[in-house]
């Protein structure tokens, strides 16, 4: 369940190219992305993919702020390298696997005829496509990614399992708050900007 099959759809080879095409084609075409790049028992490219999102999240968090950089030990670098490196892989493959599971408990409930777990994890996965983007210094431009996010997930899901927008938004509400609004930090920048245009 971690390895690649086949290249069913476009993005699913390996490499930067692979991963490119696959960041591409999920933020422009999502449904037909969900639909052919989304296969059974192979979990790796959406692990892959889901890791590197997190890593250009993090990584361009400590670049605009320095002080963002947890005071591990051997200063600045050492602590940076040492927090990617947790991120990378402890962090974000935890994190994806956790959200997964509780994603399929939710679907449950509220799908009757689903696809698997694996197909489960991967539209997780490469739901965190527009999170890229999250750690540069614009609660709006942060803020749009964790909504564009969250609609994501609920095309993935509605697309990969067969089900309606509503029954998708419903079983994908809470992982969606979960990643998006707290991982990805999408309630905090909302609640700026919401403050910034209370101000205007």
């Amino acid at each position: 369940m971690t390895t690649w099959v086949e290249t069913p759809g476009e993005g699913r080879e390996r490499g930067p190219i692979g991963l490119g095409r696959a960041w591409i084609g999920v933020l422009v075409r999502p449904r037909e992305f969900f639909r052919t790049g989304v296969v059974p028992g192979d979990q790796a490219p959406g692990l892959v993919f889901a890791v590197v999102v997190a890593l250009a999240f993090v990584t361009t968090g400590f670049v605009v702020d320095p002080t963002s950089i947890p005071a591990i030990q051997g200063g600045p670098a050492l602590s940076a390298t040492l927090a990617l490196l947790a991120v990378g892989l402890l962090v974000a493959p935890a994190t994806l696997h956790l959200t997964a599971a509780i994603q399929t408990l939710l679907l449950m409930v509220v799908v009757r005829d689903r696809a698997g777990v694996s197909e489960t994890v991967q539209t997780v996965a490469y739901a965190t496509a527009p999170c890229a983007l999250a750690g540069l210094p614009s609660p709006g431009l942060r803020a749009g990614c964790a909504i564009y996010g969250a609609a994501l997930l609920v095309i993935g899901l509605a697309e990969v399992h067969d089900t309606s927008l509503t029954r998708a938004a419903l079983a994908g509400a809470i992982p969606a708050s979960l990643v998006f609004g707290y991982a990805f930090g999408g309630f905090g920048a909302i609640v700026a900007v919401a403050r910034a245009w209370a101000v205007i």
